[in-house]
């Protein structure tokens, strides 16, 4: 089952040495071996037949990112590691769907090799298309992102964390697949919140949610939303909190780094269940539309005297 997976996959089942491979592809072997270190490859033996054409061709297109320079020394690293990470949490995932939906369908024709096989060459060319059509348009937003970014790398965003309350009592009390379906399903109507007010998320921690907006105003109403799902009894979303601050953060490699993130995660450690604080700098852009209420200074890591903020929708009286 194992070779027909890796046919299906790679075009053909392996059967070429490290030594091969890297002399196929005109790539020292010692480069290739920190390539596939970054991307998280377990190693391969000496005399192992781990490796077949595609992995070829795949040397062949990094040393053509190499002498574009693309791929500098400078760059190599990071962005490998990049790639490396998302593609196994992908893969990972992939896997577990494609497995469940084999296991289905050998229960009715008895063979889970063939059914696997038929499902791999059925499923993985629409897979493979889709996941290009996705990453060309993401491609298409970062290119538009960078583009109108004054300053290469930095520019002033809001920054916004939301943290599930509670997440590590709630989880021992539920099975694995409740866990499971409960943490996709706060995830997806976080991302559907960002993405409707025209944020992006930058990463989801399971029990938390990163996502940054150039507006605050829809950073604020993201927060907001969460927080009053979360209190509404009738609601299944997960009572939240969050924190937002606004300010000069640096983007690298689809994260966001520099202190007005620190901020933003600090904050969340100090918001009581259901609330939203912020710091100064969003406070002041958000004073005219919200209710803002000062909290007492308090010390966090990093960031002896913080000042937060309280933020609320502004509250009309009855009728008026």
């Amino acid at each position: 089952m194992l070779d027909l997976v890796g046919a299906a996959l790679l075009g053909e089942a392996p059967s070429l040495t490290r030594d091969q491979v890297t002399e196929a592809a005109g790539v020292p072997v010692v480069v290739a071996d920190e390539l596939w270190r970054l991307l998280g490859f377990p190693r391969a033996d000496d005399d192992e037949a781990a490796f077949g054409p595609a992995d070829v061709e795949a040397l062949r297109h990094t040393k053509v990112l190499w002498q574009l320079g693309v791929l500098s020394p400078d760059r190599q690293a990071a962005l490998v590691r990049t790639w490396g990470r998302s593609f196994a949490r992908l893969a990972e995932w992939q896997t577990a769907l494609l497995a469940e939906v084999t296991m289905e369908r050998a229960a009715l024709s008895g063979d889970p090799a063939s059914e696997l096989a038929t499902l791999s060459a059925e499923v993985l060319p629409s897979v493979e298309a889709l996941q290009s059509y996705v990453w060309r348009r993401h491609l298409l937003g970062a290119a538009s992102r960078l583009l109108t970014t004054p300053e290469a790398g930095s520019t002033t965003m809001a920054v916004c964390f939301v943290d599930i309350v509670g997440y590590t009592a709630r989880s021992r009390s539920l099975s694995e697949a409740e866990l499971v379906g409960w943490v996709e399903e706060f995830e997806a109507e976080c991302t559907g919140l960002v993405v409707d007010h025209g944020g992006r998320v930058i990463k989801t921690l399971g029990d938390a949610v990163l996502f940054v907006c150039d507006d605050p105003v829809a950073a604020a109403e993201v927060a907001l939303t969460v927080t009053e799902r979360g209190a509404a009894a009738e609601d299944s979303f997960p009572e939240v909190r969050a924190g937002l601050a606004y300010g000069e953060i640096v983007t690298r490699l689809g994260d966001v780094f520099g202190p007005t993130v620190n901020i933003a995660s600090r904050l969340t450690t100090v918001a009581r269940p259901g609330s939203v604080v912020v710091d100064d700098g969003a406070a002041e852009v958000l004073a005219g539309g919200y209710s803002l209420a000062r909290l007492r200074r308090t010390s966090v890591k990093g960031y002896a005297r913080l000042r937060p903020w309280a933020l609320r929708r502004v509250q009309h009286a009855s009728g008026s």
